[in-house]
């Protein structure tokens, strides 16, 4: 809803235009789950989540990472999600935060330094986070799930 519209079958829904976007809705639902390399923060690492929808949304912004595997946005341009400025916009939930530590460290990050100025946190243990994704990312990799 922050984009232009959001069209349905039947009706389209005008948004609060903040963001140069739109959603179209479409009769497949892309079900699954995802894996995706992201340019949030620093970058470089992998994100997993699960996405379910009809929607289909089109964007000119930075994405939140590029798909390796399931859908993303549209299931056309390999983009997942955005990144504006302080706007970090995902399909990806199931939950996204505790499967994904370098997101929920980047937001808490982006949090405070524009708060506070820059910041610097002590880091958590988070290795069995760290290895529950890297076992989905594995099997995800194989083709298992």
């Amino acid at each position: 809803m922050l984009g232009s519209y959001y069209k349905t079958k039947n009706a389209e829904i005008p948004g609060l235009d903040i963001l140069n976007l739109y959603t179209e809705q479409d009769d497949e639902r892309l079900i699954g789950n995802v894996l995706i390399e992201s340019t949030y923060g620093n970058g470089g690492f992998k994100v997993v989540g699960f996405e379910n929808h009809s929607g289909r949304t089109y964007h000119d912004y930075e994405p939140f990472g590029t798909v390796i595997f399931g859908h993303g946005n549209n299931n056309e341009d390999q983009k997942e999600g955005l990144v504006y400025k302080n706007i970090l916009g995902t399909y990806l939930h199931g939950p996204l935060l505790p499967k994904n530590p370098e997101v929920a460290d980047t937001l808490i990050k982006r949090a405070l330094d524009r708060k506070y100025g820059e910041s610097h946190l002590e880091p958590l243990e988070d290795r069995f986070e760290k290895k529950a994704k890297a076992v989905m990312i594995a099997r995800l990799e194989k083709g298992e799930i």
